[in-house]
């Protein structure tokens, strides 16, 4: 089974999620999905593969420009309001240019998870590149009420409004 692993890269899924631990989640080829149990690659059909797993690794697609995959991936998440999924398929459809598409699932996973400041900065980052920076500010005020001026999401958007180029 060949799984494509980013050697090197300091990238992780749980970094990709927002979340602060250091595990790293391989990548598969398309049709495969890294398995934490067996500690391989395996088809999608060959096991039930756990939620988390299937965020890990359709995140991992994501962040290296695999966006098609990782939207099968996250799709396959049993729990359809799942905030973080929705935000993947969010991010996901945003960076292949649906962006429409892409805020209808950050307004999702919003709807599940008001605080999730990370579906807000790319909820933000999808009104800027549609050019509509009034609502990208909104975002940006919320993501401000949530977790202060100075965290990540805040700079982020910032930037990305400031530029007016989404990162």
């Amino acid at each position: 089974l060949a799984a494509i692993v980013f050697a090197g890269s300091s990238f992780t899924a749980a970094q990709a999620a927002g979340s602060d631990t250091s595990t790293s989640t391989p990548t598969c080829k398309s049709g495969w999905v890294y398995s934490t149990s067996k500690k391989k690659c395996v088809r999608q059909t060959s096991e039930v593969v756990p939620d988390k797993s299937l965020k890990a690794q359709g995140w991992a697609l994501a962040r290296a420009g695999q966006y098609r995959s990782a939207v099968e991936l996250f799709r396959l998440v049993a729990d359809k309001r799942d905030p973080e999924a929705l935000n993947g398929l969010g991010y996901s459809h945003r960076k292949m240019g649906l962006v429409d598409q892409g805020i209808a699932f950050y307004q999702q996973a919003l709807a599940a998870n008001p605080d999730y400041i990370l579906a807000r900065e790319y909820l933000g980052e999808g009104y800027v590149k549609l050019g509509k920076m009034a609502l990208a500010r909104e975002q940006l005020s919320e993501i401000g009420t949530r977790c202060g001026t100075a965290c990540e999401e805040y700079l982020l958007l910032a930037q990305a409004i400031d530029t007016g180029k989404p990162i």
